[in-house]
Protein backbone atom coordinates (compact mmCIF):
# COMPACT_ATOMS: atom_id res chain seq x y z
CA UNK A 1 0.00 0.00 0.00
CA UNK A 2 2.37 2.42 0.66
CA UNK A 3 4.43 1.59 -2.67
CA UNK A 4 1.17 2.35 -4.07
CA UNK A 5 1.27 5.91 -2.47
CA UNK A 6 4.62 6.55 -3.34
CA UNK A 7 3.96 5.67 -7.22
CA UNK A 8 1.12 8.26 -7.04
CA UNK A 9 3.19 10.61 -5.26
CA UNK A 10 6.25 10.50 -8.28
CA UNK A 11 3.50 9.82 -10.70
CA UNK A 12 4.35 12.48 -13.12
CA UNK A 13 1.20 12.09 -15.15
CA UNK A 14 -1.32 12.00 -12.82
CA UNK A 15 0.25 15.69 -11.02
CA UNK A 16 -0.67 16.86 -14.65
CA UNK A 17 -3.50 15.77 -14.85
CA UNK A 18 -4.86 16.96 -11.06
CA UNK A 19 -3.14 20.63 -12.66
CA UNK A 20 -5.27 20.91 -15.45
CA UNK A 21 -8.75 20.09 -14.15
CA UNK A 22 -8.14 22.30 -11.33
CA UNK A 23 -7.36 25.29 -14.19
CA UNK A 24 -10.71 24.43 -15.72
CA UNK A 25 -12.53 25.70 -12.25
CA UNK A 26 -13.17 29.30 -11.74
CA UNK A 27 -10.37 31.28 -9.62
CA UNK A 28 -12.19 32.06 -5.60
CA UNK A 29 -13.11 35.00 -5.03
CA UNK A 30 -12.06 36.35 -1.64
CA UNK A 31 -14.69 37.32 0.84
CA UNK A 32 -14.65 40.80 1.93
CA UNK A 33 -12.81 41.21 5.20
CA UNK A 34 -15.51 42.14 7.23
CA UNK A 35 -12.77 43.22 10.22
CA UNK A 36 -10.72 45.39 7.44
CA UNK A 37 -13.98 46.88 6.67
CA UNK A 38 -15.41 48.09 9.83
CA UNK A 39 -11.97 49.40 10.39
CA UNK A 40 -11.76 52.16 6.98
CA UNK A 41 -15.13 52.90 7.72
CA UNK A 42 -14.79 54.37 10.99
CA UNK A 43 -11.63 55.92 10.47
CA UNK A 44 -12.79 57.39 7.19
CA UNK A 45 -15.92 58.55 8.94
CA UNK A 46 -13.19 61.35 9.79
CA UNK A 47 -13.34 62.77 6.97
CA UNK A 48 -17.02 63.97 6.91
CA UNK A 49 -16.08 66.57 8.60
CA UNK A 50 -14.65 68.22 5.47
CA UNK A 51 -17.83 67.52 3.46
CA UNK A 52 -19.47 69.07 5.94
CA UNK A 53 -17.82 72.10 6.29
CA UNK A 54 -17.91 72.71 2.62
CA UNK A 55 -21.29 71.57 1.79
CA UNK A 56 -22.74 73.88 4.71
CA UNK A 57 -21.00 76.81 3.73
CA UNK A 58 -22.42 77.27 0.44
CA UNK A 59 -25.45 78.05 1.93
CA UNK A 60 -24.55 79.76 5.54
CA UNK A 61 -22.69 82.47 3.34
CA UNK A 62 -25.58 83.76 2.07
CA UNK A 63 -27.23 84.55 5.20
CA UNK A 64 -23.53 85.55 7.47
CA UNK A 65 -23.14 88.23 3.99
CA UNK A 66 -26.79 89.64 5.36
CA UNK A 67 -26.07 89.56 9.32
CA UNK A 68 -22.39 90.61 9.46
CA UNK A 69 -23.16 93.13 6.46
CA UNK A 70 -19.75 92.07 4.76
CA UNK A 71 -18.45 92.34 1.01
CA UNK A 72 -17.73 89.53 -1.92
CA UNK A 73 -14.12 89.26 -1.05
CA UNK A 74 -14.81 88.69 2.74
CA UNK A 75 -17.32 85.93 1.34
CA UNK A 76 -14.70 84.22 -0.94
CA UNK A 77 -12.21 84.41 2.34
CA UNK A 78 -14.63 83.11 4.75
CA UNK A 79 -15.81 80.05 2.39
CA UNK A 80 -11.93 79.52 1.13
CA UNK A 81 -8.75 80.13 3.94
CA UNK A 82 -10.50 76.80 5.16
CA UNK A 83 -8.67 74.96 2.67
CA UNK A 84 -5.03 77.38 3.49
CA UNK A 85 -5.37 76.78 7.30
CA UNK A 86 -5.84 72.81 6.68
CA UNK A 87 -2.31 72.81 5.26
CA UNK A 88 -1.34 73.30 8.94
CA UNK A 89 -2.69 70.34 9.95
CA UNK A 90 -1.79 68.15 7.00
CA UNK A 91 1.63 69.29 7.28
CA UNK A 92 1.34 68.40 11.11
CA UNK A 93 -0.46 65.21 10.68
CA UNK A 94 2.34 63.34 8.66
CA UNK A 95 4.97 63.75 11.55
CA UNK A 96 2.27 63.40 14.21
CA UNK A 97 0.85 59.99 12.53
CA UNK A 98 4.55 58.39 12.98
CA UNK A 99 4.98 59.52 16.43
CA UNK A 100 2.08 58.72 17.70
CA UNK A 101 0.62 56.40 15.56
CA UNK A 102 -2.19 56.67 12.75
CA UNK A 103 -5.09 56.06 14.79
CA UNK A 104 -4.68 58.80 17.81
CA UNK A 105 -4.24 61.08 15.37
CA UNK A 106 -7.64 60.71 13.82
CA UNK A 107 -8.88 61.17 17.23
CA UNK A 108 -6.46 64.70 17.37
CA UNK A 109 -8.47 65.82 14.52
CA UNK A 110 -11.78 64.81 15.46
CA UNK A 111 -10.70 67.03 18.70
CA UNK A 112 -9.55 70.57 16.71
CA UNK A 113 -13.01 70.50 14.70
CA UNK A 114 -14.89 70.03 17.72
CA UNK A 115 -13.18 73.02 18.85
CA UNK A 116 -13.46 75.03 16.09
CA UNK A 117 -17.30 74.16 15.41
CA UNK A 118 -18.06 75.22 18.66
CA UNK A 119 -16.12 78.96 18.32
CA UNK A 120 -17.96 79.21 14.91
CA UNK A 121 -21.46 78.75 15.97
CA UNK A 122 -20.66 81.15 18.90
CA UNK A 123 -19.03 83.61 16.81
CA UNK A 124 -20.22 87.43 17.27
CA UNK A 125 -18.20 89.50 14.31
CA UNK A 126 -16.39 88.32 11.28
CA UNK A 127 -12.90 87.85 12.95
CA UNK A 128 -14.45 85.59 15.81
CA UNK A 129 -15.65 83.84 12.62
CA UNK A 130 -12.26 83.25 11.01
CA UNK A 131 -10.49 82.11 13.97
CA UNK A 132 -12.77 79.35 14.21
CA UNK A 133 -12.60 78.73 10.47
CA UNK A 134 -8.74 78.64 11.14
CA UNK A 135 -8.87 76.01 14.34
CA UNK A 136 -11.52 73.77 12.08
CA UNK A 137 -9.12 73.79 9.07
CA UNK A 138 -6.38 72.68 11.37
CA UNK A 139 -8.62 69.32 11.88
CA UNK A 140 -10.01 69.32 8.92
CA UNK A 141 -5.96 68.76 7.47
CA UNK A 142 -5.36 66.20 9.73
CA UNK A 143 -8.05 64.54 9.31
CA UNK A 144 -7.85 64.65 5.11
CA UNK A 145 -4.22 63.09 5.56
CA UNK A 146 -4.48 60.58 7.93
CA UNK A 147 -7.69 58.96 7.03
CA UNK A 148 -6.82 57.47 3.57
CA UNK A 149 -3.37 56.67 5.55
CA UNK A 150 -4.60 53.97 7.61
CA UNK A 151 -6.92 52.77 5.41
CA UNK A 152 -4.81 51.90 2.31
CA UNK A 153 -2.36 50.34 5.07
CA UNK A 154 -5.02 48.00 6.58
CA UNK A 155 -6.49 47.05 3.43
CA UNK A 156 -5.83 43.96 2.30
CA UNK A 157 -4.76 43.78 -1.96
CA UNK A 158 -8.02 42.33 -2.93
CA UNK A 159 -10.04 45.48 -1.82
CA UNK A 160 -7.67 48.07 -1.42
CA UNK A 161 -9.64 50.05 -3.97
CA UNK A 162 -13.11 49.63 -2.09
CA UNK A 163 -11.81 50.76 1.02
CA UNK A 164 -9.49 53.70 0.48
CA UNK A 165 -11.90 55.10 -1.65
CA UNK A 166 -14.22 55.58 1.35
CA UNK A 167 -12.44 59.17 2.91
CA UNK A 168 -14.01 60.75 -0.48
CA UNK A 169 -17.86 58.60 0.35
CA UNK A 170 -17.78 60.22 3.38
CA UNK A 171 -16.42 63.61 1.70
CA UNK A 172 -19.25 63.05 -0.28
CA UNK A 173 -21.41 62.20 2.41
CA UNK A 174 -20.21 65.29 4.71
CA UNK A 175 -21.46 68.00 1.45
CA UNK A 176 -24.66 66.11 1.25
CA UNK A 177 -25.43 66.90 5.05
CA UNK A 178 -24.33 69.90 4.87
CA UNK A 179 -26.50 70.71 2.10
CA UNK A 180 -29.49 69.26 4.10
CA UNK A 181 -28.68 71.29 7.34
CA UNK A 182 -28.79 74.50 5.03
CA UNK A 183 -32.23 73.85 4.28
CA UNK A 184 -33.01 72.43 7.46
CA UNK A 185 -32.28 75.57 9.40
CA UNK A 186 -32.99 78.18 6.55
CA UNK A 187 -36.74 78.52 8.27
CA UNK A 188 -34.88 79.71 11.68
CA UNK A 189 -34.26 83.75 12.32
CA UNK A 190 -31.12 84.63 10.32
CA UNK A 191 -28.98 85.61 13.10
CA UNK A 192 -29.72 81.64 14.83
CA UNK A 193 -29.72 79.29 11.35
CA UNK A 194 -26.00 79.78 10.50
CA UNK A 195 -24.95 79.84 14.11
CA UNK A 196 -26.85 75.93 13.74
CA UNK A 197 -25.76 74.81 10.56
CA UNK A 198 -21.65 75.52 11.70
CA UNK A 199 -21.91 74.34 15.14
CA UNK A 200 -23.93 71.41 14.29
CA UNK A 201 -20.60 70.12 13.44
CA UNK A 202 -18.99 69.68 17.09
CA UNK A 203 -21.30 66.97 17.86
CA UNK A 204 -20.38 63.88 15.12
CA UNK A 205 -16.95 65.12 15.78
CA UNK A 206 -16.60 64.09 19.14
CA UNK A 207 -18.98 60.81 18.23
CA UNK A 208 -16.28 60.19 15.77
CA UNK A 209 -12.68 60.48 18.49
CA UNK A 210 -14.68 57.68 20.55
CA UNK A 211 -15.67 55.78 18.01
CA UNK A 212 -11.78 55.81 16.68
CA UNK A 213 -10.52 54.03 19.78
CA UNK A 214 -12.25 50.48 18.80
CA UNK A 215 -9.95 50.51 16.18
CA UNK A 216 -6.42 48.74 15.54
CA UNK A 217 -3.78 50.70 14.85
CA UNK A 218 -2.23 50.03 11.81
CA UNK A 219 0.29 46.94 11.23
CA UNK A 220 2.71 49.74 9.56
CA UNK A 221 3.17 52.05 11.80
CA UNK A 222 3.45 48.92 14.31
CA UNK A 223 6.06 47.02 12.42
CA UNK A 224 7.93 50.43 12.21
CA UNK A 225 8.15 50.91 15.70
CA UNK A 226 9.02 47.00 16.39
CA UNK A 227 5.79 45.62 17.65
CA UNK A 228 5.90 42.74 15.54
CA UNK A 229 3.64 40.47 17.41
CA UNK A 230 0.99 43.49 17.81
CA UNK A 231 1.06 43.42 13.88
CA UNK A 232 0.82 40.59 13.11
CA UNK A 233 -2.66 40.12 15.40
CA UNK A 234 -3.71 42.95 13.31
CA UNK A 235 -2.85 41.27 10.16
CA UNK A 236 -4.43 38.26 10.42
CA UNK A 237 -7.85 39.92 11.41
CA UNK A 238 -7.35 42.11 8.40
CA UNK A 239 -6.48 39.72 5.52
CA UNK A 240 -8.06 37.59 3.52
CA UNK A 241 -6.01 34.34 4.86
CA UNK A 242 -3.15 32.99 7.17
CA UNK A 243 -1.03 33.17 3.89
CA UNK A 244 -1.77 36.61 3.32
CA UNK A 245 -1.31 37.58 6.44
CA UNK A 246 2.40 36.28 6.52
CA UNK A 247 3.29 37.49 3.31
CA UNK A 248 1.99 41.66 3.80
CA UNK A 249 4.14 41.00 7.57
CA UNK A 250 6.93 39.78 5.30
CA UNK A 251 6.72 42.37 2.83
CA UNK A 252 6.77 45.25 5.32
CA UNK A 253 9.53 43.96 7.64
CA UNK A 254 11.60 43.68 4.34
CA UNK A 255 10.51 47.20 3.36
CA UNK A 256 11.39 48.34 7.33
CA UNK A 257 14.88 46.88 7.03
CA UNK A 258 14.03 44.02 9.71
CA UNK A 259 15.00 40.64 9.05
CA UNK A 260 12.31 38.01 7.92
CA UNK A 261 13.93 35.70 10.29
CA UNK A 262 12.93 37.77 12.42
CA UNK A 263 9.73 36.15 14.88
CA UNK A 264 10.58 38.10 18.26
CA UNK A 265 7.07 40.07 19.40
CA UNK A 266 9.66 43.40 19.91
CA UNK A 267 12.81 44.32 17.91
CA UNK A 268 14.75 47.41 17.93
CA UNK A 269 14.28 49.47 14.86
CA UNK A 270 16.36 52.35 13.27
CA UNK A 271 15.24 55.43 14.34
CA UNK A 272 14.52 56.76 11.11
CA UNK A 273 11.30 55.01 11.92
CA UNK A 274 9.78 57.86 13.37
CA UNK A 275 9.65 59.92 10.37
CA UNK A 276 13.36 61.44 10.33
CA UNK A 277 15.54 61.73 7.34
CA UNK A 278 12.22 61.22 5.37
CA UNK A 279 12.47 64.62 3.71
CA UNK A 280 15.94 64.23 2.30
CA UNK A 281 14.83 60.95 0.68
CA UNK A 282 11.92 62.72 -0.62
CA UNK A 283 12.86 65.79 -1.86
CA UNK A 284 16.72 66.32 -2.05
CA UNK A 285 18.00 62.52 -2.79
CA UNK A 286 14.77 60.64 -4.10
CA UNK A 287 15.62 57.74 -6.53
CA UNK A 288 13.97 57.57 -10.13
CA UNK A 289 11.21 55.97 -8.80
CA UNK A 290 10.40 57.99 -5.57
CA UNK A 291 11.15 60.94 -8.11
CA UNK A 292 8.06 59.71 -10.43
CA UNK A 293 5.92 58.57 -7.26
CA UNK A 294 6.15 61.93 -6.13
CA UNK A 295 5.48 64.18 -8.88
CA UNK A 296 2.36 61.47 -9.94
CA UNK A 297 1.12 62.15 -6.20
CA UNK A 298 1.49 65.85 -6.28
CA UNK A 299 -0.13 65.93 -9.82
CA UNK A 300 -2.93 64.32 -9.01
CA UNK A 301 -3.74 66.55 -6.29
CA UNK A 302 -2.94 69.69 -8.13
CA UNK A 303 -5.41 68.82 -11.00
CA UNK A 304 -8.44 67.48 -8.61
CA UNK A 305 -8.58 70.42 -6.80
CA UNK A 306 -7.22 72.65 -10.16
CA UNK A 307 -10.62 71.72 -12.39
CA UNK A 308 -12.92 73.09 -9.81
CA UNK A 309 -14.87 71.13 -8.18
CA UNK A 310 -14.69 73.34 -4.98
CA UNK A 311 -15.91 76.04 -6.75
CA UNK A 312 -18.70 74.09 -8.02
CA UNK A 313 -19.44 72.76 -4.28
CA UNK A 314 -19.03 76.17 -2.23
CA UNK A 315 -20.88 78.03 -4.82
CA UNK A 316 -23.36 76.18 -6.57
CA UNK A 317 -26.30 78.59 -5.27
CA UNK A 318 -24.28 81.11 -6.74
CA UNK A 319 -23.96 79.60 -10.05
CA UNK A 320 -27.92 78.65 -10.08
CA UNK A 321 -28.43 82.26 -9.72
CA UNK A 322 -26.57 83.21 -12.35
CA UNK A 323 -28.33 79.97 -14.53
CA UNK A 324 -31.24 81.98 -13.71
CA UNK A 325 -32.98 80.90 -10.43
CA UNK A 326 -33.74 83.39 -7.91
CA UNK A 327 -35.61 82.08 -5.08
CA UNK A 328 -33.44 81.07 -2.19
CA UNK A 329 -35.46 78.13 -1.04
CA UNK A 330 -35.10 77.04 -5.07
CA UNK A 331 -31.37 77.27 -5.09
CA UNK A 332 -30.75 75.01 -1.91
CA UNK A 333 -33.00 72.60 -3.03
CA UNK A 334 -31.08 72.30 -5.99
CA UNK A 335 -27.57 72.50 -4.52
CA UNK A 336 -29.28 69.29 -2.18
CA UNK A 337 -29.59 67.57 -5.87
CA UNK A 338 -26.10 68.09 -6.18
CA UNK A 339 -25.39 66.56 -3.19
CA UNK A 340 -27.38 63.50 -4.21
CA UNK A 341 -25.82 63.22 -7.29
CA UNK A 342 -21.66 63.19 -5.66
CA UNK A 343 -22.94 60.70 -3.37
CA UNK A 344 -24.54 58.67 -5.40
CA UNK A 345 -21.87 58.11 -7.82
CA UNK A 346 -19.33 58.05 -5.19
CA UNK A 347 -20.81 54.76 -4.36
CA UNK A 348 -20.91 53.65 -7.81
CA UNK A 349 -17.64 54.23 -7.95
CA UNK A 350 -16.57 52.42 -4.59
CA UNK A 351 -17.66 48.95 -6.35
CA UNK A 352 -15.82 49.66 -9.73
CA UNK A 353 -12.49 50.15 -8.42
CA UNK A 354 -11.17 47.06 -8.01
CA UNK A 355 -13.21 45.55 -10.97
CA UNK A 356 -12.79 48.05 -13.85
CA UNK A 357 -8.95 49.50 -12.70
CA UNK A 358 -7.61 53.00 -11.53
CA UNK A 359 -6.48 54.00 -15.15
CA UNK A 360 -9.94 53.26 -17.12
CA UNK A 361 -12.09 54.89 -14.35
CA UNK A 362 -10.11 58.13 -14.00
CA UNK A 363 -9.23 58.74 -17.77
CA UNK A 364 -13.21 57.78 -18.24
CA UNK A 365 -14.14 60.21 -15.30
CA UNK A 366 -12.03 63.40 -16.05
CA UNK A 367 -13.36 62.86 -20.26
CA UNK A 368 -17.04 63.36 -18.16
CA UNK A 369 -15.25 66.25 -16.65
CA UNK A 370 -14.18 67.77 -19.68
CA UNK A 371 -17.59 68.00 -21.62
CA UNK A 372 -19.68 68.77 -18.89
CA UNK A 373 -17.35 72.10 -17.80
CA UNK A 374 -17.19 72.96 -21.64
CA UNK A 375 -21.13 72.65 -21.81
CA UNK A 376 -21.63 74.31 -18.80
CA UNK A 377 -19.18 77.29 -20.29
CA UNK A 378 -21.73 77.36 -23.37
CA UNK A 379 -24.94 77.19 -21.44
CA UNK A 380 -24.19 80.10 -19.09
CA UNK A 381 -22.14 82.14 -21.63
CA UNK A 382 -25.37 81.81 -23.69
CA UNK A 383 -27.39 83.18 -20.73
CA UNK A 384 -25.14 85.65 -20.12
CA UNK A 385 -25.95 87.25 -23.32
CA UNK A 386 -29.61 86.76 -24.16
CA UNK A 387 -32.13 89.13 -22.13
CA UNK A 388 -34.73 86.80 -22.21
CA UNK A 389 -35.01 83.76 -19.81
CA UNK A 390 -34.37 80.59 -21.72
CA UNK A 391 -35.69 77.96 -19.78
CA UNK A 392 -33.99 74.73 -21.85
CA UNK A 393 -30.71 76.88 -20.92
CA UNK A 394 -31.61 76.86 -17.00
CA UNK A 395 -32.59 73.30 -17.31
CA UNK A 396 -28.83 72.80 -18.99
CA UNK A 397 -26.83 74.17 -16.97
CA UNK A 398 -28.31 72.43 -13.69
CA UNK A 399 -28.25 69.11 -15.35
CA UNK A 400 -24.39 69.80 -16.84
CA UNK A 401 -23.75 71.17 -12.75
CA UNK A 402 -25.22 67.43 -12.06
CA UNK A 403 -23.04 65.89 -14.95
CA UNK A 404 -19.83 67.73 -13.51
CA UNK A 405 -19.78 66.12 -9.98
CA UNK A 406 -21.40 63.25 -11.16
CA UNK A 407 -18.26 62.52 -13.59
CA UNK A 408 -15.44 63.91 -10.58
CA UNK A 409 -17.05 61.81 -8.04
CA UNK A 410 -17.17 58.40 -9.83
CA UNK A 411 -12.85 58.97 -10.75
CA UNK A 412 -11.14 61.83 -10.09
CA UNK A 413 -12.46 62.31 -6.44
CA UNK A 414 -11.73 58.86 -5.23
CA UNK A 415 -8.77 58.07 -6.90
CA UNK A 416 -7.11 60.37 -6.24
CA UNK A 417 -7.01 59.67 -2.39
CA UNK A 418 -6.21 55.72 -3.36
CA UNK A 419 -3.48 56.21 -6.12
CA UNK A 420 -1.76 59.08 -4.24
CA UNK A 421 -1.48 56.46 -0.75
CA UNK A 422 -0.98 53.22 -1.98
CA UNK A 423 1.98 54.65 -4.52
CA UNK A 424 4.23 55.93 -1.65
CA UNK A 425 6.50 53.21 -0.16
CA UNK A 426 6.13 52.55 3.45
CA UNK A 427 9.13 55.08 4.80
CA UNK A 428 7.84 57.98 3.03
CA UNK A 429 3.98 57.22 3.02
CA UNK A 430 2.64 59.61 6.02
CA UNK A 431 4.63 62.46 5.25
CA UNK A 432 4.45 62.23 1.26
CA UNK A 433 0.84 61.73 1.82
CA UNK A 434 0.81 65.00 3.63
CA UNK A 435 2.21 66.66 0.90
CA UNK A 436 -0.31 65.13 -1.18
CA UNK A 437 -2.69 66.89 0.77
CA UNK A 438 -0.96 70.20 0.86
CA UNK A 439 -1.07 70.59 -2.75
CA UNK A 440 -4.52 69.72 -2.66
CA UNK A 441 -5.84 71.96 0.21
CA UNK A 442 -3.39 74.83 -1.11
CA UNK A 443 -5.07 74.35 -4.77
CA UNK A 444 -8.60 74.17 -2.93
CA UNK A 445 -7.95 77.77 -1.15
CA UNK A 446 -6.61 78.96 -4.24
CA UNK A 447 -9.90 78.07 -6.29
CA UNK A 448 -12.44 78.73 -3.60
CA UNK A 449 -11.01 82.32 -2.38
CA UNK A 450 -10.88 83.44 -6.07
CA UNK A 451 -13.93 82.11 -7.92
CA UNK A 452 -16.33 85.19 -7.42
CA UNK A 453 -13.28 87.59 -8.63
CA UNK A 454 -12.40 84.88 -11.62
CA UNK A 455 -16.11 84.79 -12.48
CA UNK A 456 -16.19 88.68 -12.77
CA UNK A 457 -13.19 89.20 -13.67
CA UNK A 458 -13.67 86.96 -17.49
CA UNK A 459 -17.22 86.17 -16.74
CA UNK A 460 -18.64 82.68 -15.20
CA UNK A 461 -19.03 81.18 -18.74
CA UNK A 462 -15.43 81.92 -19.26
CA UNK A 463 -14.83 80.59 -15.73
CA UNK A 464 -15.84 77.13 -16.51
CA UNK A 465 -14.41 77.25 -20.19
CA UNK A 466 -11.32 77.66 -18.13
CA UNK A 467 -11.70 74.60 -15.84
CA UNK A 468 -12.11 72.36 -18.78
CA UNK A 469 -8.63 73.58 -20.18
CA UNK A 470 -7.27 72.71 -17.25
CA UNK A 471 -9.42 69.44 -16.84
CA UNK A 472 -8.11 68.79 -20.62
CA UNK A 473 -4.20 68.96 -19.56
CA UNK A 474 -5.35 66.58 -16.14
CA UNK A 475 -6.16 63.63 -19.11
CA UNK A 476 -3.44 63.87 -20.96
CA UNK A 477 -0.86 64.25 -17.62
CA UNK A 478 -2.82 61.00 -16.03
CA UNK A 479 -2.63 59.31 -20.08
CA UNK A 480 1.34 59.31 -20.38
CA UNK A 481 2.56 59.75 -16.44
CA UNK A 482 -0.18 56.91 -14.39
CA UNK A 483 0.54 53.36 -14.73
CA UNK A 484 -2.62 51.20 -13.67
CA UNK A 485 -1.89 49.66 -9.83
CA UNK A 486 -4.91 47.17 -9.63
CA UNK A 487 -4.05 43.84 -7.86
CA UNK A 488 -0.42 44.99 -6.33
CA UNK A 489 0.73 45.18 -3.00
CA UNK A 490 2.16 47.92 -1.55
CA UNK A 491 5.37 46.72 -0.94
CA UNK A 492 5.35 46.10 -4.68
CA UNK A 493 4.28 49.52 -6.05
CA UNK A 494 7.82 51.04 -6.30
CA UNK A 495 9.07 48.63 -9.04
CA UNK A 496 5.94 50.07 -11.41
CA UNK A 497 7.97 53.74 -10.97
CA UNK A 498 11.12 55.21 -12.19
CA UNK A 499 10.62 55.77 -16.27
CA UNK A 500 7.81 58.89 -16.30
CA UNK A 501 6.37 58.05 -20.01
CA UNK A 502 8.07 55.27 -20.63
CA UNK A 503 6.53 53.01 -18.00
CA UNK A 504 4.75 51.42 -20.66
CA UNK A 505 7.59 49.09 -22.23
CA UNK A 506 9.26 48.65 -19.21
CA UNK A 507 6.34 46.82 -18.40
CA UNK A 508 6.38 45.53 -20.82
CA UNK A 509 9.97 44.05 -21.00
CA UNK A 510 9.23 43.23 -17.24
CA UNK A 511 6.26 41.07 -18.13
CA UNK A 512 8.07 39.47 -20.66
CA UNK A 513 10.94 38.44 -18.68
CA UNK A 514 8.57 36.76 -15.98
CA UNK A 515 6.50 34.87 -18.99
CA UNK A 516 10.17 33.50 -20.01
CA UNK A 517 11.58 32.68 -16.52
CA UNK A 518 7.77 30.75 -15.76
CA UNK A 519 8.09 28.80 -19.42
CA UNK A 520 11.86 27.80 -18.28
CA UNK A 521 10.98 27.25 -15.06
CA UNK A 522 8.06 24.55 -16.35
CA UNK A 523 9.96 23.05 -18.95
CA UNK A 524 13.00 22.29 -15.96
CA UNK A 525 9.87 20.61 -13.94
CA UNK A 526 9.31 19.06 -16.58
CA UNK A 527 12.52 17.29 -17.34
CA UNK A 528 12.62 17.27 -13.78
CA UNK A 529 9.15 15.21 -13.68
CA UNK A 530 10.29 12.71 -16.71
CA UNK A 531 13.71 12.00 -14.99
CA UNK A 532 11.89 10.57 -11.67
CA UNK A 533 9.07 8.62 -14.09
CA UNK A 534 12.59 6.92 -16.15
CA UNK A 535 13.95 6.35 -12.21
CA UNK A 536 10.93 4.79 -11.85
Amino acid sequence: MADTNTERDVNPRSQPAEKTLADFDPPEKPKRNKFALACAILASMTSTLLGYDIGVMSGASIYIKDELKISDVQVELLAGLINIYSLVGSAAAGRTSDWIGRRYTIVVAGAIFFVGALLMGFATNFSFLMVGRFVAGVGVGYALMIAPVYTAEVSPASSRGFLTSFPEVFINTGVLLGYVSNFAFSKLPKNLGWRFMLGIGAIPSVLLALMVLLMPESPRWLVLQGRLGDAKRVLDKTSDSKKEAQERLADIKSAAGIPLDCNDDIVQVEKKSHGEGVWRELLLHPTPSVRHIFVCVIGIHFFQQASGIDAVVLYSPRIFEKAGITSDNDKLLATVAVGFAKTIFILVATFLLDRIGRRPLLLSSVGGMIFSLAALGFTLTLIDHTKEKLTWAVALSIAMVLCFVGSFSIGMGPIAWVYSTEILPLRLRAQGASMGVAMNRLMSGLISTTFISLYKAITIGGAFFLFAAIASVAWIFFFTCLPETQGRTLEEMEGLFGNFIKWRSVLKEKKLKQQQQQQQQEVEEGNDGKSRADEN
